[in-house]
């Protein structure tokens, strides 16, 4: 079995074991929520707030580009639910990733980060992009930010070392904690208030878990906690890059990384709290309705036929799954 399949289905283990835990437990197991293969989201977050605002300047500072043209926002626009709706995005030089760009929000439940899992935070996560998709280094990114006093006084109140390359990560990363949408029509559901989703909801749910969708969808952000093979029981079609350059190398699948033959088409599972809103799907970005994504998973994932009422039973389930940016926990 692949080595990243059980570190994955690990990763999968300890968030539940952690989300269950502490004051939550009892109330679980009291309800029977333990014995589901999906979770509710906590409805509110602990985060350094200050940490946060100064993220939130910063996610939509185009100074961290190497031509001052291209932010997180771009990619990640947060009014768009967290992705830009492009097959592939247009990087800071005008260039196309190679991947497809998930959305941001709930990131922070995701085992890895990137589709191929190459780096485990949120902070190598920035360094990553800051690199790769806006060309910049961070000493330049660190002397343009300097020469903006309001930076300098805000780094200088958050972190004793001030304006540092570290601390633009750190922040970053904390304003990236802090887009959790929670409390979501199928969480009320998960939490007791049997009416907060319709029986045609409730049967594509059954599906969703009578079908075998959950073997990589499940945990609180259903996905985003293992990595697993594209194409189980048929390979799929796709789209071979043009050349091989070797930043395309690193951000194919996860055999480039690793070496190891187990990882080819190996993926981080993506996660479906907001799949009715991220189109394009896949991590190649090849298909356009949610629909369609769900009829082909079926066919290269569980080697299952499904029908257009069970499909479409599915997708209503998916819809349930929306949620409200999280407050602070008080």
């Amino acid at each position: 079995m692949s080595k990243s399949f059980l570190l994955g289905s690990l990763g999968w283990v300890l968030a539940v074991c952690c989300l269950i835990g502490g004051g939550w437990t009892q109330s679980l197991q009291a309800k029977g929520w333990d014995r589901e293969p999906v979770q509710p989201l906590p409805v509110c977050t602990r985060l350094f707030q200050d940490k946060v605002r100064l993220g939130r300047q910063l996610f939509h500072e185009v100074r961290l580009s190497f031509n001052n043209s291209q932010s997180c926002a771009d990619c990640h626009p947060l009014h768009r639910w967290g992705a830009d709706g492009q097959r592939h995005s247009r990087k800071a030089d005008g260039s196309q990733t190679v991947m497809n760009t998930p959305t941001v929000y709930n990131v922070r439940y995701y085992i890895a980060q990137f589709w191929n899992g190459r780096v485990r935070t949120l902070q190598d996560q920035v360094e990553e992009a800051v690199r790769l998709e806006m060309g910049s280094q961070w000493p330049e990114v660190v002397s343009k930010l300097a020469q903006d006093a309001s930076y300098r006084q805000s780094f200088a109140q958050i972190y004793s070392d001030g304006l540092q390359a570290a601390n633009v990560r750190d922040a970053l990363a904390e304003f990236m904690r802090s887009l959790l949408l929670v409390n979501s029509r199928f969480d009320r559901y998960l939490r007791g208030e049997s009416n907060a989703i319709t029986p045609l909801e409730q049967e594509g749910y059954r599906l969703f878990k009578e079908v075998g969708c959950v073997a990589c969808h499940q945990g609180v952000n259903l996905g985003g906690n293992l990595l697993q093979k594209s194409g189980i029981f048929l390979r799929r079609a796709v789209e071979e890059p043009v050349n091989t350059s070797v930043q395309e190398r690193v951000e194919a699948d996860r055999f480039q990384l690793t070496g190891n033959e187990e990882d080819r088409e190996v993926f981080k599972v993506p996660a479906l709290r907001l799949v009715t809103r991220t189109a394009p799907y896949f991590h190649d970005g090849s298909l356009p309705t949610v629909e369609e994504a769900v009829g082909r998973m079926a066919q290269l994932q569980l080697g299952r036929s499904l029908n257009q009422a069970d499909i479409a039973k599915i997708v209503a389930f998916f819809h349930t799954l929306e949620g409200s940016l999280a407050g602070e926990c008080r």
